[in-house]
């Protein structure tokens, strides 16, 4: 099958691979978020392909120890890398990656976890993901997928030789793909909140190169009560961020809904993160830290509360995504 028509089904299926046929300057990786039911093992894997502007190329499996605050990078040949041309499924030595379960045999994690009750990124006429229609644009810097906002894990693994029972556990999958991670953003996740029903937060905000110029993009999922309120650039909503001691204050608001997130950093690890295609860069991710949200439907208080095991990322320079103060609801 041409490249040319894969990369065509992977634009409407965002989860897919993407990077048929490239070989220089280019990056791909899945973020796969694991916490068991105690709260005790929490972990980030991510696989993912480098390939460099000398054409320098090799495959990955990124594993951050949230509790510990330990980051372990494993390499690969690129040959071992075998993605599926039919749906998203990768097999990375003897790893496996999908929707649906992962197989991990890493010196950190070794056994199989089933992902069960997914809650993907709705698909729409015009918007195939996340990016809604900026998902057409072929010279992005780099793009963002989500493959699951919120699903519950099955299985055990071994964690450092010894056997965690992940059953009940709660995970979450991202991905990103493109030349270089932004210059300077804020990423932050949660689906600990005090709820019975699932909850998932994501929130990003980047700086993005555009025709020689720049803008600031924003893409938030705010899953409560069953149903995924999203704010983004494309959405026509507003955003507000403010920098303060020891916090970051989020607000997003349309026309409806208004979403306010205060996000309290804590301790973590650098990741490798790719610049032009390689990994060479780094980025601190925390999985403690904690978000206090607050959402607003038409003016009334309709949810406020804490979500825990939170990642958050603060890379770069922050003030340039500082936005104008938003008006009231």
């Amino acid at each position: 099958m041409q490249n040319q028509t894969l990369r065509w089904r992977a634009l409407w299926q965002p989860e897919m691979y993407h990077g048929w046929g490239r070989t220089r300057n280019y990056f791909e990786g899945w973020y796969f978020k694991l916490v068991d039911p105690s709260s005790q093992a929490v972990f980030a894997v991510i696989p993912g392909v480098s390939y460099g502007q000398d054409g320098q190329a090799h495959a990955f499996i990124q594993v951050l120890d949230g509790i510990q605050c330990k980051a372990y990078y494993h390499q690969f040949p690129i040959e071992a890398f075998q993605p599926s041309t039919e749906r998203f499924a990768v097999q990375l030595g003897d790893n496996f990656f999908s929707a649906e379960k992962i197989t991990l045999n890493l010196p950190q994690l070794k056994g199989t976890l089933q992902l069960q009750n997914l809650h993907p990124w709705p698909k729409m006429l015009g918007a195939p993901g996340i990016m809604g229609w900026f998902s057409f644009m072929p010279f992005m810097e780099c793009y963002h997928g989500v493959v699951s906002v919120h699903h519950r894990l099955q299985g055990q693994l071994e964690v450092y030789g010894q056997a965690v029972d992940f059953n009940a556990g709660i995970g979450y999958v991202e991905k990103d793909w493109g030349v270089s991670f932004p210059k300077s953003w804020i990423w932050m996740q949660s689906n600990h909140f005090d709820s019975a029903k699932p909850m998932s937060l994501m929130a990003s905000v980047a700086h993005i190169p555009w025709l020689g110029s720049h803008f600031i993009g924003y893409i938030v999922g705010f899953l409560w009560e069953g149903k995924l309120y999203r704010f983004a650039t494309y959405t026509g909503a507003k955003m507000q961020v403010e920098l303060a001691e020891n916090q970051v204050k989020l607000a997003f608001f349309d026309r409806k809904n208004r979403l306010e997130i205060t996000a309290h950093p804590a301790p973590g690890a650098n990741l490798i993160s790719p610049i032009s295609g390689q990994m060479t860069g780094k980025v601190n991710e925390s999985m403690q830290a904690t978000l206090d949200v607050a959402f607003y439907e038409k003016g009334v208080l309709r949810y406020q509360g804490q979500g825990k095991n939170a990642g958050l990322e603060l890379a770069g320079a922050l003030e340039a995504l500082v936005g104008k103060p938003a008006k009231n609801h």
